[in-house]
């Protein structure tokens, strides 16, 4: 098992990442036109598109670049949000939420057009399958055919017979099948994005926290243990992490931990089981998520709790949810145990705009950051530089309170009531569907026997 302790948590994709430059400590006081807080892909992805506009930028990390849920996330590139659609069009209406769709769509094909340029990330477009573990295809093809029609997505309804041909799974029915979705290697794309901003001319600093934010005036203050910069704008790209320097923002995330693991290579069996080749998620919140890496391993993420847990505690669950999706699988061995913690906010929306004059935050993805990370760090990158106003999209969706310590409670109830009416609802939509089959063969076998009678 790899080494939890190392900067990336152990993961696959510290063990596979291309040879990755570290960056030093801020030691010196700069002034620069815009100040960057946080280097995941938020926060990196503004800093290029910034400097490429001609501005003159600096990134403060407090650890390693994309340390954290921007390194790694099980690697899946889609459209849209975290909140499902109906949920935004009660909240905004239809014709926003068709505008904050393209927004999102923005971003997933800025992510799409440099994963497809930088020859390190492993960019797979082999699509995405959102698999329902109910009975419920009329659902899921009412839902295809508002993202087709209302939103222009690339999308199609399967009925169970379709998925069961590529995923040899007793707990599966129909799904919602995004053919253009796509995966990467999550760590290899944010080193590739950073080494982009730098060549633009971006200076990024590692192992560097703002211990201070002071973001009043005209020229803002960040402090550092051993420097300070002095800038016309902060950006505020972190997660619950900014705690310290700016509890304010934090307060209004939910720390949400989720646990990965990579087997051991399963060998041929593996396709057999799962012959679909991109990206699957069972669940509507965040178990399971999952996708074959390395040939012949298993990617799969889930557990998540409102806490920081120990990654090695959720091996057994997780191996218990794969074994209950593929038996046929048998023994799974683990090579790889890592967790992230994401920030959640109430509404599921991103945060992006000015918290005040010169001072924006750039937050919030959950756990749907890979497109809306780079929508939200172009759409910063077009305010500051450009005056323009396509952040006011997400005006309706307001900074709130996550309710504290009590609010991290309340989300790890409903977790848990998921988790186990999910599992309860699984197993009566298959025992219904059993007994449909039985009922079928048992009138396939009285046919016969009825017309020899005749």
């Amino acid at each position: 098992m790899a080494s939890q302790t190392s900067a990336y948590g152990g993961s696959w994709y510290e063990a596979t990442m291309a040879a990755g430059q570290s960056r030093g400590k801020l030691t010196v006081d700069l002034d620069v036109d815009v100040c960057i807080v946080g280097a995941g892909l938020a926060g990196l992805t503004a800093a290029r598109e910034i400097v490429r506009r001609g501005w003159s930028v600096v990134v403060l990390e407090a650890r390693r670049i994309a340390w954290n849920a921007s390194g790694r996330n099980t690697g899946f590139v889609l459209p849209g949000f975290a909140a499902d659609p109906e949920t935004i069009i009660e909240r905004v209406g239809l014709e926003q939420a068709k505008a904050l769709w393209a927004l999102s769509e923005m971003g997933f094909n800025y992510v799409r057009d440099m994963s497809r340029e930088w020859r390190n990330v492993e960019y797979s477009e082999h699509g995405w399958l959102n698999v329902s573990k109910v009975d419920n295809e009329a659902e899921l093809a009412k839902r295809a055919e508002l993202l087709a029609r209302d939103f222009g997505a690339s999308v199609e309804f399967w009925p169970a017979d379709r998925v069961q041909g590529v995923l040899k799974s007793p707990l599966y029915f129909g799904a919602v099948h995004y053919p253009k979705g796509f995966t990467i290697h999550t760590l290899n794309y944010a080193h590739e994005l950073a080494a982009a901003a730098e060549a633009a001319g971006a200076r990024i600093f590692e192992e560097t926290p703002a211990i201070e934010i002071d973001p009043e005036g005209v020229r803002k203050r960040i402090v550092t243990p051993a420097g300070r910069v002095r800038a016309a704008h902060v950006v505020l790209a972190g997660n619950v992490h900014l705690a310290r320097a700016m509890p304010r923002v934090a307060h209004t995330l939910l720390p949400i931990s989720t646990y990965v693991i990579t087997t051991a290579p399963l060998g041929p069996q593996l396709r057999e089981a799962i012959a679909f080749p991109g990206a699957v998620s069972d669940t509507e919140l965040a178990d399971n998520h999952y996708r074959v890496v390395d040939g012949d391993r298993l990617m799969w993420s889930g557990g998540s709790t409102a806490w920081q847990g120990n990654p090695e505690r959720a091996i057994k669950p997780l191996v218990a949810d794969i074994k209950r999706a593929y038996p046929q699988l048998g023994e799974v061995k683990v090579d790889y145990a890592w967790a992230g913690t994401l920030g959640n906010t109430v509404h599921r929306m991103p945060q992006v705009g000015p918290l005040s004059a010169g001072c924006w935050i750039v937050s919030g993805f959950g756990g749907h950051g890979l497109n809306t990370s780079a929508m939200g760090g172009e759409l910063i990158a077009r305010a500051i530089v450009e005056d323009d106003q396509t952040w006011r999209q997400f005006l309706p969706f307001e900074l709130v309170w996550a309710g504290g310590p009590f609010g991290r409670a309340a989300v790890q109830a409903y977790y848990w009531y998921y988790r186990q009416n999910e599992l309860v609802q699984s197993r009566l939509a298959r025992k219904r569907r059993l007994k449909g089959e039985i009922a079928g063969q048992r009138a396939a076998a009285d046919t016969p026997q009825a017309n020899t009678k005749t």
